[in-house]
C-alpha cells in the first residue's frame, strides 16, 4: 500500500475530519484537542475549535494518507504554547526538563490500519515538518511497553520504543511506565 504524509492544514482538513468522524471523534470526542488550551471544552464545539485552529495555523500534525487520499493516521505536534497540556503534569513540574521548542502529544491510527507502520510514518513526517519549521528540541511523554501489554487508551502518545526508533532518548520517568523522551532536530 502506498502512503504519503502531508501537513494538517486547510487543504487536508476534510481528510482529517473524516478520519476523526470515522473513529467516533477519537477517544469519544476528543478531536485531538486534549493538549490544546481549549481542552476543557466539551461537545460539538470541539470540532469547530479544532477546525479553526487548523485553518489559522494553530494546530500542527503530520497526516498519513493512503493511495486514495483517505487519512489513516496522524502525529500531532506543536509548540508548548500551542500544546500546554502534559500527561503526568505534577510529576513533570517537580523537576521540569529543559523547555522544548516542540512537543509531540498525540499519535493516532485508524483501528483497521494498526500494525501497518502508519504511526512510524506519522512520527517521521512530524519530525520532517519540525525540521522544515526550523528544528529544535522535541519532547514527548510516552509509555514504555517492552515486556508488557498496555491498554490502547494509554498509548495515545505512542510508545517509548517507537520514539527510540526515531532517535529519542529517555529522560526522567514520570509514572510507572511513562517517560519524558526527547531529541534535538536539526533545521532542514
Amino acid at each position: 500500500m502506498t502512503h504519503t504524509v502531508s501537513p494538517l492544514d486547510a487543504s487536508t482538513w476534510a481528510a482529517f475530519a473524516e478520519l476523526v468522524e470515522r473513529n467516533n471523534g477519537i477517544f469519544g470526542g476528543c478531536w485531538c484537542l486534549g493538549f490544546h488550551p481549549e481542552r476543557a471544552q466539551r461537545g460539538p464545539a470541539r470540532r469547530t475549535i479544532k477546525e479553526d485552529r487548523v485553518r489559522t495555523g494553530g494546530a500542527h500534525a503530520a497526516l498519513v494518507l493512503d493511495a486514495d487520499g483517505v487519512a489513516q493516521g496522524w502525529c500531532q505536534y506543536g509548540s508548548p504554547a500551542e500544546l500546554p497540556g502534559i500527561k503526568h503534569r505534577r510529576a513533570y513540574d517537580k523537576a521540569s526538563p529543559p523547555r522544548p521548542d516542540w512537543r509531540i502529544t498525540c499519535v493516532f491510527v485508524d483501528r483497521k490500519h494498526r500494525g501497518h507502520g502508519i504511526a512510524r510514518m506519522a512520527l517521521a513526517g512530524a519530525l520532517a515538518q519540525i525540521a522544515q519549521a526550523g528544528g529544535g528540541l522535541v519532547e514527548a511523554v510516552s509509555e514504555a511497553t517492552a515486556g508488557r501489554t498496555a491498554p490502547a487508551r494509554f498509548l495515545f502518545s505512542a510508545t517509548v520504543e517507537l520514539f527510540e526508533e526515531h532517535g529519542f532518548t529517555r529522560g526522567r520517568q514520570l509514572g510507572e511506565h511513562a517517560w519524558i523522551v526527547s531529541r534535538t532536530i536539526s533545521p532542514g
